[in-house]
């Protein structure tokens, strides 16, 4: 009773002030949906965010006459809904694998912050605000979509796409004279997260790294330890394995112990910004002309480039396929797939559905009825199953 009356006493101040509101008041649009896509949705401010961005990176190339970005600006912008699109159906199909790339996106941050010289997280945030006008998380977001991105590409097109032995004899055979390396070694890791660990979890943490870095010392395999015990998903599946480095791409202090160590050196702990490193030198590589052994994965990728382009296009379209997408008209999705129907469905446009309690027993009732409609062949007696049918709707009316 108490609800009731407190309800009478603000309906004429609700009303007042409803009163008080134009008719012809303009409506401000502060955010506009362009495309929902299977759960997610692209906003018009992310599209507009794009196209600014290209803008700017055309406008900074010096490489490229006014009429050469012109043209640019018009074919990328052309394909400015599509790429958005693009990159929700692979992080959703990123995420619906289970890829995990935190570890990437880290180490990423760390890379940063010593780039930067900038000691503390927080400092970090601070500086992104300063730098960007957005929240750190944001700038995270899209590393953490990049990474799942490329997780996606790599796994599911780059991994099928074959480059036979043949052709990469031959174009190493053609092409000797751009294979000289600078001296180089391939690295295995296994990582170790203190990222937010204090107190007991800190603790545990180098208490494993320490006993994992302890065991491989002592010539349990490295890779196997990898897969077993490294945190970073993404290098723990190949063994640990991060690839060949150069002279100037690790930090000073990491690469005097590893480009002076032989092969099968086991380092001791190295703490990074978001945990503990245990690194083997695999291989090293001296300063001269590479062996065709040493080049392959270079000429693999070089090869792969004709053919990988059309092989993400192919695939994104499987991916729309079995995807549910709606384009808000004036808006052009150059990705669409051929006979998909897109078409925008605005839910304020929808006729609410009604009925009535007596149509609603009408139904009920013409459902009973229809019982009572006799079978062929099932030889029952006309009269008996009236009579039945008479009793059942006597029944269900009491």
């Amino acid at each position: 009773m108490r609800i009731k009356t407190v309800f009478l006493a603000l309906l004429p101040l609700a009303v007042a002030v409803l009163s008080t509101i134009p008719a012809s008041a303009d409506i401000v649009i502060l955010e506009e949906i362009i495309a929902k896509v299977n759960g997610d949705i692209v906003l018009r401010s992310e599209y507009d965010e794009t196209l600014r961005d290209l803008r700017a990176e055309l406008a900074r190339n010096d490489q490229l006459s006014d009429e050469e970005k012109t043209q640019r600006l018009k074919e990328r912008e052309g394909n400015g809904l599509r790429d958005l699109i693009d990159n929700r159906l692979m992080i959703q199909r990123a995420k619906d694998m289970g890829v995990s790339v935190e570890a990437q996106v880290l180490r990423q941050r760390d890379d940063m912050m010593r780039q930067y010289q900038i000691k503390t997280v927080d400092e970090f945030e601070i500086w992104v605000a300063e730098e960007t006008g957005q929240p750190a998380e944001d700038l995270m977001d899209r590393m953490r979509n990049n990474f799942l991105s490329q997780a996606v590409m790599g796994q599911e097109v780059g991994s099928r796409i074959v480059i036979p032995r043949a052709d990469i004899e031959a174009y190493y055979a053609e092409h000797q004279e751009e294979f000289v390396n600078s001296e180089g070694v391939r690295l295995l890791e296994i990582f170790v997260s203190t990222e937010g660990k204090t107190g007991e979890e800190l603790e545990a943490a180098k208490k494993k790294a320490a006993d994992v870095q302890g065991r491989v010392q002592k010539g349990e395999p490295f890779r196997e330890m990898a897969k077993r015990h490294s945190e970073n998903e993404q290098t723990a599946a190949s063994g640990g394995d991060i690839g060949i480095w150069r002279r100037g791409q690790l930090r000073k202090e990491i690469e005097d112990v590893v480009f002076g160590a032989n092969r099968g050196f086991i380092s001791d702990l190295i703490e990074t910004g978001n945990g503990l490193l245990i690194l083997r030198v695999e291989d090293k590589f001296s300063e001269g002309q590479a062996t065709l052994e040493d080049s392959q994965d270079e000429i693999r990728n070089r090869l792969m480039g004709p053919k990988f382009q059309p092989a993400v296009r192919k695939y994104l379209s499987s991916l729309r396929e079995d995807a549910y997408i709606e384009i808000r008209p004036g808006y052009l999705d150059k990705g669409a797939v051929a006979g998909q129907n897109t078409d925008w469905s605005d839910p304020a446009k929808l006729v609410p559905v009604t009925t009535t309690r007596e149509e609603v027993l009408g139904t009920k009732r013409r459902r009973r009825l229809l019982w009572s409609i006799p079978i062929p062949g099932t030889g029952g007696d006309k009269n008996g199953d009236k009579n039945k049918d008479e009793k059942k709707e006597k029944q269900a009316d009491g």
